[in-house]
């Protein structure tokens, strides 16, 4: 297996990305193999500088990197040789397995969709995230950025998705999937909502349990909540946000840690034909170790050939 790291994305430079990519080295089997990509010289002295033999890893020199300030489907284009268009182009040419990168969310999804290209029958490829549930284990919302409109077709087959990687990477039995409502009454929400519903309740591929409301994300109603893009990441950054203030303010509680994105690092772009693995800017040395070690789980889950199987 051949994992491309995106060196040059990190909020933090490739300092982070280098040192994560060592540690997490130090934890796979022998048969991962994982490929740098970013600005070979640096990487190399980075790679010393943390007693890690550069010869352990194969390196692959970029250059003018994608910012955060770039535009998406323009840079993928002016920047043939960034170290994201190089991940994306290894990947489709088969030298890579998969590619991670904390580099720019926007690039990667463009990357995803126009370069290694959606499964076929999956409307949208859509971004998920993890929710903690208070009695423990993991739920799954999507999408949480990738298609802020959506039809009702979209949402219900985000069902699917949300369901194949809620059991196939993260082992939950028979995915209990919801529609993310304002109230739980089939009847209830807009014209796409209750469309949704109508679709979501007549499908065969997965267990459908109704409307769930934005109270039921942490409880055991649904392991998977399905929303448009727009709704997700104003759920996500509030929760985001509401956890960095309990921190400030001295809270500690064992289920807050466990909303720390440190231990899940990154998420797939669900529904293309690769495993593209993206990860939180900010994230550090420990965050981006987890993204490269849930990018192996990915990979050895064929999430994309379950997902192309149901389809059919």
């Amino acid at each position: 297996m051949r994992i491309g790291v995106d060196i040059m994305g990190s909020d933090h430079g490739p300092v982070v990305p280098v040192r994560a990519a060592v540690m997490a080295a130090r934890e796979l089997p022998a048969d991962v193999r994982l490929v740098l990509i970013g600005d070979e010289p640096r990487i190399r002295e980075l790679l010393i500088a943390e007693g890690a033999d550069p010869a352990a890893f194969d390196i692959v020199a970029s250059q003018d990197d994608i910012t955060m300030n770039d535009n998406p489907t323009k840079a993928l284009q002016a920047k043939p040789r960034s170290s994201i268009s190089l991940g994306f182009h290894l990947m489709k040419e088969g030298k890579l397995d998969a590619f991670a990168s904390t580099g720019n969310t926007g690039a990667m999804l463009v990357g995803s969709i126009f370069i290694i290209k959606p499964i076929q029958g999956v409307i949208r490829p859509c971004i998920p995230t993890l929710v903690p549930k208070e009695k423990g284990g993991l739920g799954v919302l999507l999408d949480v950025g990738a298609n802020a409109d959506c039809k009702a077709d979209v949402l219900a087959q985000f069902g699917l998705l949300g369901a194949m990687l809620a059991e196939h990477v993260y082992h939950i039995r028979s995915p209990k999937v919801g529609l993310l409502n304002i109230g739980e009454e089939e009847k209830k929400g807009d014209l796409l909502r209750q469309a949704t519903y109508e679709l979501m309740k007549d499908q065969q591929l997965y267990t459908f349990v109704g409307n769930v409301e934005g109270r039921d994300l942490f409880n055991d109603k649904a392991d998977v909540m399905v929303c448009d893009g727009f709704t997700g990441n104003v759920v996500l950054k509030v929760i985001e946000g509401f956890h960095d203030l309990l921190e400030a303010h001295g809270v500690d509680d064992p289920f807050l840690h466990r909303f720390n994105y440190e231990n899940y690092g990154g998420l797939p772009v669900l529904g293309v034909n690769g495993n593209v693995i993206i990860g939180h800017g900010i994230s550090n040395e420990i965050a981006t170790k987890s993204m490269i070690l849930a990018t192996r789980d990915v990979v050895e889950s064929k999430l994309n050939e379950r997902i192309a199987e149901a389809l059919t």
